[in-house]
C-alpha cells in the first residue's frame, strides 16, 4: 500500500488534540436534539432572570379564554372584534404547570400550513418542493464537497497556493418533515462546484480546475443518515499555466470518474458525527480506477449559535484504487457559526498530507498547512 503520507508536523497534532479536547468538553452531557427537533415545555424557561427576555412577575398566572371573532370580552371594547390574535408578546399559560399547549391553536387561520411551530420525531410527512435544509449534509473536511470557500495553503516543498471552492448544494423535493434543521424523509438534492488551485503570488496563476456535479438521493431517520448519489468529476488544466508552460496541453491527465456512491452518517451524540462512503466508477480514464472510500467524524456544539460561534473539529480520510488504497488526510479545527436551517459558516486551521488533492497531478504527493474559510449549506 502506497499511502504517501509525510510525517505531520508536531505543532499540528498539538493544535488537533486541544481542539478535540474542547469539543469533546463541549459534547459531554448533550444527549437531546435542540428543541426545534424534540418535544418539550417551551414555556419551561419563561420567568427565568437568566432565558426569558419577557417580563415577569410573583403572581400566578392569569388563564383568559380567548374569545370568539365577533365576540365581546372584559379586556376588548365593546362591538366585535373580527381578525384579533394574541401577539407575540402576550403568552397563554395553562393552569396545569405540567401541561403546555401548542402555541399555533390559538392563531387563527393557521399562518404556517401544514407545519408545526414546535416540530416533533413523529410529525406527519408530507410532499415538498425546494424544502429547507438538508438529511444528509456535506463533509465538513471533505475537499471535493460542494461549498463557498477558500483556503490558504503552504506546501512542504517551498510553493504557496489558495484554493477556492464555489458551489452550493440544495434540496429539489422531499417527501418527509418539515424540520429544516434535522429533517426527517426522503430527500433530493442537486450538488455542483469548481474547485481550482492559483498560484498565491503577484501572477495570481490558474493552476488546475476540477470540476464535479452529483445528485444525491438521501434519507434520514432517527439519528441516521443515508445518502445513493451519482457524480460526475472531471479535471482540466489552466489556461495561464498552460500558456507558461508551452507543451503542456500535450502531456495533461484527462482524469475522469463517473460514479456510484452509498453513503451513511450517524449522530454517537447530537456534538458528533460520524459517517463513512464507498464509490464505484463505471467510468474512470486518465489514470482513475473504479473504487474509492471515504470516513470521518466532525465535532461541535450542536444548534443555532447565535452571533457567539461554537468551535469545531472535522477529520476526513479519502482512499482511492489508483493509489493502492493509500490516498490523504484532512483535518480542519476552528470556530463556526450556524444558522437555523443548519447552514454553517467556519473558519480555522487547514491541514491536509497526501496524494494531490487536484486531480491533474492526482500522483504526486503533498503536505498542505494553511488557514481557511468556508460555507457549507
Amino acid at each position: 500500500m502506497d499511502c504517501s503520507f509525510r510525517r505531520p508536523r508536531p505543532i499540528l497534532l498539538w493544535c488537533l488534540a486541544i481542539s478535540l479536547a474542547y469539543c469533546a468538553g463541549q459534547a459531554r452531557g448533550q444527549s437531546n436534539w435542540p428543541a426545534t427537533s424534540s418535544p418539550g415545555n417551551p414555556y419551561s424557561g419563561l420567568g427565568s432572570s437568566d432565558a426569558s427576555p419577557y417580563p415577569a412577575t410573583g403572581a400566578s398566572p392569569v388563564v383568559t379564554e380567548w374569545p370568539e371573532p365577533g365576540a365581546t370580552q372584559g379586556i376588548f371594547p365593546a362591538g366585535p372584534a373580527p381578525g384579533l390574535s394574541p401577539s407575540s408578546a402576550n403568552w397563554i399559560v395553562p393552569a396545569d404547570p405540567q401541561a403546555y399547549v401548542d402555541a399555533q391553536v390559538y392563531c387563527e387561520g393557521d399562518p404556517f400550513p401544514q407545519q408545526q411551530l414546535l416540530s416533533q420525531a413523529d410529525a406527519p410527512w408530507d410532499w415538498q418542493m425546494l424544502p429547507e435544509g438538508l438529511i444528509y449534509r456535506s463533509y465538513w473536511a471533505g475537499v471535493h464537497e460542494p461549498r463557498v470557500g477558500v483556503q490558504f495553503i503552504g506546501e512542504r516543498d517551498g510553493d504557496s497556493f489558495w484554493d477556492p471552492t464555489v458551489g452550493a448544494r440544495v434540496g429539489l423535493i422531499r417527501y418527509g418533515n418539515y424540520d429544516p434543521f434535522h429533517p426527517q424523509g426522503w430527500q433530493l438534492d442537486v450538488e455542483g462546484a469548481a474547485l481550482l488551485r492559483l498560484t498565491l503570488d503577484n501572477v495570481r496563476d490558474l493552476e488546475t480546475t476540477d470540476f464535479r456535479v452529483g445528485v444525491p438521493l438521501t434519507y434520514g431517520i432517527g439519528d441516521w443518515q443515508f445518502k445513493l448519489a451519482y457524480y460526475h468529476l472531471s479535471s482540466h488544466l489552466g489556461d495561464e499555466f498552460a500558456i507558461r508552460n508551452p507543451g503542456s496541453l500535450d502531456d495533461r491527465i484527462n482524469y475522469v470518474r463517473d460514479a456510484m456512491v452509498l453513503g451513511a452518517s450517524y449522530y454517537v451524540v447530537p456534538a458528533m458525527r460520524v459517517y463513512g462512503e464507498v464509490g464505484y466508477a463505471f467510468n474512470a480514464t486518465g489514470g482513475a480506477e473504479p473504487w474509492e472510500i471515504q470516513f470521518g467524524t466532525e465535532l461541535s456544539r450542536p444548534g443555532p449559535t447565535g452571533f457567539h460561534g461554537t468551535p469545531f473539529l472535522a477529520l476526513n480520510g479519502h482512499l482511492r484504487e489508483e493509489h493502492d488504497f493509500g490516498g490523504d488526510f484532512t483535518a480542519e479545527a476552528g470556530w463556526l457559526w450556524r444558522g437555523n436551517t443548519g447552514q454553517v459558516l467556519r473558519i480555522g486551521a487547514f491541514y491536509f498530507n497526501g496524494k494531490s488533492s487536484q486531480f491533474q497531478t492526482f500522483d504526486d504527493s503533498e503536505e498542505q498547512i494553511g488557514a481557511g474559510v468556508w460555507y457549507d449549506f
